[in-house]
Parts: C-alpha cells; sequence; structure tokens
C-alpha cells in the first residue's frame, strides 16, 4: 500500500473508522471525502442526499439538473404533455447501453417505474412517483407516462436524483433488494466495490455514450463523518475533494496555497418544528413566542461560523415560487408577551430533538436551549442517532401519541421546485411515517393550493397558489425559522469540473485531474 493510502488510512483509523485498502490507485483516482456514510446504492430507496450523489457516478435519470439546478435533459432527448396534463410523452436518446452490455430502451424506463410504483416493493422513494398510474414503452425509443391526476412538476419529478434507470437484466438476476448491491447504469463510470463504512469505488466505463467521458479513471468515495479527520486528510493532500467543510476549517484550509475553498449557493434550510398535536404547541403564541426568542443571526456565526443566513421564506431562494417574508426579528420582550398572552407567564418545560449528532447540530441545539432559557422555556436536548432518528420520529404511526415535541432538522427541495419543499413538510397528508410533516401541521388553505398547483400549468395561478401557502405558513409558524446553511467544500487546485450543487447533490459530468 503506498504512502498516500497509509497515511489516509491512519487518518480514518484516528477519527474512528477502520479503513480496509482498495485495489492500487490508478493514474487518475480521484478521492472524495464525505460528510456520512452511504445508507444505499438504490437511489430509490434512499433518502439521503448523499446516497443519491455517490449513485450518480454508475447511475442516470431520464433528466437531470446541472451545477445551478437548471432542469436539462439526460437518457431522454425530449418530452411533450397532453393537453389534460395526465399524459407525458419522453423520446429517450438511442445507441445507449448499459454497464452490462443491455440496451438502454423504453422497455427499461417501464421496468424501473414499474418497480418503484409498486407498492409491494415498499421502496423509499414510493411516495415521489405514486401518482404514475402507468407506464408504456410505445416503441424502443418512446414512453408514455399516464398519471392519475394532473401533476404539474412531474418533469422536475423525474429529474430528482432518484429517478434513475437501472438495467433490467441486472434487475431481474439481482432482484429488488439485491441490486443495491450489484448497481448496473448507464453512467460514466461502473461499480467496483463498496465497504460501507470505509469506501465506496468506481472505475471509468469505457463505453459511457457521451465520447471522451469520464476523463478520470476511478472515484474512490470515503465516508469521513468526524470534521476535524475530513479537513486533516485535505490538509495532507490525502484527498481531492472534502464535502462538507465545517466552518472553523475554512481560516486554516484556505493558506495552503495547493488547496481551494468554495462557497456555493444553498436551498439547504434548518428548521425546527413544533408538534402541533401537543400543547403548549397547538397554541400559536407559542410558537411565534419561540421564533422571537431566537437570535437566528447569532445562531449563524455561533454554530456555522456566520456560514448560514436567518431563513426568510417557507422555500429557499433558489426554489421555483419562493416567496420573500422574513426573516422573523428577534425581539425576547415580545416573546415573554407571547408566552404569557398564551397562559404561559412562567414559561414551560418540554423536549428537543435534533435529527442529527453531529458537531454543528449540538451546537445548534445547545444554542436554542439558552436563548430559550432566557424567557423561561426550558429545554432538555437529545441529538438522535440515525436509528433513533428513524424509530422515535420518522416510524410515528398515531400523531396523537407521536413522542416529538421540538425537532431539529433540514431539508433541500431536489426537484428544485415549490411542490417539493412545500408538500413533504407541510400538507396533512404528509403526516409520519408517510412522509415528513414533524410539525403534523393542518391547515386547510395551505392543503388546497398545495394541491391546486399541482394541477394547473398556468404559471401566474401557480405562482398565487405558492404565495399565499407559503403567507399561511409563515403566519401559523409550524416551525421555528432559523437558517439557510451555505455549501462549504475544499477541493485540490488540480480538480475541476466537480460542484456541489444548492440541494447539496453533486455535479460531475466534466470531472478531471489537471
Amino acid at each position: 500500500m503506498n504512502q498516500r493510502l497509509s497515511s489516509l488510512a491512519a487518518a480514518l483509523v484516528m477519527g474512528g473508522f477502520a479503513l480496509t485498502a482498495p485495489a492500487a490507485h490508478a493514474a487518475k483516482d480521484v478521492v472524495v471525502a464525505l460528510y456520512s456514510s452511504f445508507t444505499t446504492t438504490d437511489p430509490y430507496d434512499a433518502n439521503d442526499t448523499v446516497s443519491q450523489a455517490v449513485a450518480k457516478s454508475f447511475y442516470q435519470g431520464l433528466f437531470g439538473f446541472d451545477k445551478d439546478m437548471r432542469m436539462v435533459p439526460v437518457l431522454a432527448d425530449s418530452y411533450s404533455v397532453s393537453k389534460d396534463g395526465l399524459v407525458y410523452t419522453v423520446k429517450l436518446k438511442k445507441g445507449i447501453k448499459f454497464h452490462d452490455g443491455t440496451d438502454f430502451n423504453a422497455e427499461a424506463v417501464k421496468v424501473n417505474f414499474d418497480r418503484v410504483t409498486n407498492p409491494d416493493n415498499k421502496l423509499k422513494r414510493y411516495n415521489l412517483y405514486k401518482n404514475i398510474a402507468k407506464t408504456e414503452a410505445v416503441d424502443a425509443a418512446t414512453v408514455r407516462f399516464t398519471l392519475s391526476e394532473p401533476f404539474s412538476p412531474f418533469v422536475n419529478t423525474l429529474a430528482h436524483p432518484s429517478g434513475v434507470i437501472i438495467s433490467p437484466a441486472a434487475l431481474a438476476q439481482y432482484g429488488n433488494k439485491g441490486i443495491a448491491q450489484h448497481p448496473v447504469g448507464t453512467g460514466p463510470f461502473k461499480f467496483v466495490e463498496w465497504k460501507p463504512t470505509d469506501y465506496l469505488k468506481v472505475a471509468k466505463f469505457d463505453g459511457y455514450w457521451r465520447k471522451g467521458y469520464p476523463k478520470v479513471d476511478t472515484i474512490t468515495w470515503r465516508p469521513v463523518v468526524d470534521n476535524n479527520t475530513r479537513a486533516a486528510i485535505m490538509q495532507t493532500n490525502e484527498a481531492h475533494f472534502a464535502f462538507t467543510l465545517p466552518p472553523e476549517a475554512v481560516e486554516s484550509l484556505s493558506k495552503k496555497p495547493s488547496l481551494e475553498v468554495v462557497q456555493g449557493p444553498s436551498i439547504v434550510q434548518r428548521y425546527i418544528s413544533f408538534n402541533m398535536q401537543q400543547k403548549p404547541f397547538d397554541n400559536p403564541k407559542v410558537r411565534q413566542a419561540i421564533n422571537y426568542a431566537i437570535n437566528k443571526e447569532a445562531l449563524a456565526k455561533v454554530a456555522f461560523s456566520g456560514y448560514a443566513d436567518p431563513m426568510d421564506s417557507v422555500a429557499p431562494k433558489g426554489v421555483e415560487y419562493s416567496v420573500k417574508l422574513g426573516p422573523w426579528p428577534y425581539d425576547p420582550k415580545k416573546a415573554r408577551e407571547l408566552l404569557k398572552e398564551a397562559g404561559y407567564p412562567n414559561g414551560f418545560e418540554t423536549t428537543l430533538w435534533s435529527a442529527y449528532n453531529h458537531t454543528t447540530a449540538q451546537k445548534v441545539i445547545q444554542f436554542v436551549q439558552q436563548q430559550l432559557a432566557q424567557v423561561g422555556v426550558k429545554v432538555q436536548v437529545l441529538a438522535l442517532e440515525a436509528g433513533q432518528r428513524v424509530e422515535r420520529v420518522e416510524s410515528a404511526q398515531d400523531p396523537a401519541t407521536a413522542p416529538v415535541r421540538m425537532y431539529y432538522v433540514g431539508w433541500s427541495s431536489s426537484t428544485g421546485e415549490a411542490d417539493w419543499a412545500l408538500r413533504p413538510l407541510l400538507a396533512s397528508e404528509s403526516f409520519p411515517p408517510r412522509l415528513f410533516n414533524t410539525a403534523y401541521y393542518k391547515n386547510e388553505v395551505v392543503d388546497k393550493d398545495l394541491s391546486k398547483a399541482l394541477n394547473t400549468t398556468d404559471q401566474a395561478e401557480k405562482t398565487r397558489l405558492y404565495t399565499e401557502a407559503q403567507q399561511q405558513i409563515w403566519k401559523d409558524a409550524p416551525w421555528a425559522f432559523l437558517v439557510t446553511e451555505r455549501s462549504l467544500s475544499v477541493r485540490a487546485r488540480n480538480l475541476a469540473g466537480f460542484y456541489v450543487m444548492p440541494d447539496w447533490n453533486f455535479n460531475f459530468d466534466e470531472i478531471e485531474l489537471k
């Protein structure tokens, strides 16, 4: 094992992770250090962005997004929509093959969407695609989707990073669950090996349909969850790219000539949901009081070293149909007045859980704990492990008995459109375990607006509906609206064509080592 891998292994062991060495590096091997482990290589069964991002190595969808979140055709050539908004006809690119030699065609598309829309398969992304009533292969290069009801952001949904096309031959061979260990797609790289706690390695696919690409031989994706270790291996040139970059490491890494710290736009919002099924959070004055009680500017400085901005909207800037409404001002006096009006002149006691247990999240919940104590609200905080999060929050079956009270979490709309920024989090149909409305928020005006917006292609009407919905949500305050977190990464200066997108996905179509 060469010195570069030896020192990386040592760094990972120091950070609490054993490393099993992959094969010797090729001449152009890119090493990417990421903040989280990968849960699966099957994007249809992933809820986490990082797993979907890594899967872009070997999988592609009909549509996708460029580095600036502009929608682009990928395996599709074009599409058309029927007048009633129910039928989408997609023309496909020709002459593309999967890594196993199978032809990419309309039948392959049908197999994939039949799989995800079958509830018996229990795939995590079923709810994203369940409005597809039927998928038909019209001919080899034409696929037709018939929807159960009009759904105007349908093509944006097809562009979501989960909507990939897997080799039908591989699905038949390995099965619904086995495919996660044997991914076969049309992407620029083919799957080599996955050691879940150590690395996932992919190698250049010589039969890739974009001639001249990819321009590197291999990518080694490494989960390095410890912030300090992730920064350290960039200091010692043991990785070409690291994300996320802990804010406290920006200054030291910026001084190294061979590295570039990159700050990018983001649609990743951090908020605290209130369980509105439970007292005292059923009272809007209590929810508004907590919004007034938290100094978001100070939070951005304390927890994010200034690399975050107070939330000023429900759907963040950069998402289509976003409306600026704030930010919510810091006014502890107003907070105390509202608590008194709500019947809590001496405050109350509650719990605050975090969906994450990393350093930054710990800082956030501790800061909020201190802020709320100043207005008489005593909060016990707990940072949940991934398994605890699924069990206690995401799998709760009955809103009336759900144990969550205040819940710190984040979201980004990987369709780039307001529907996926609002409906999974704030529609009454989206209570856990179905989706992620952990506030158990229900407002008839909002539900109707979100539903009507899906059924119209009139841009002015969609704007009106989404504006009204966001204004109502902001007034009702089902969340404490905290910050939009900026994207921070660091790259070696000889690495080009690797970008963090606003939803924290990756674009590396043009990846190159110079």
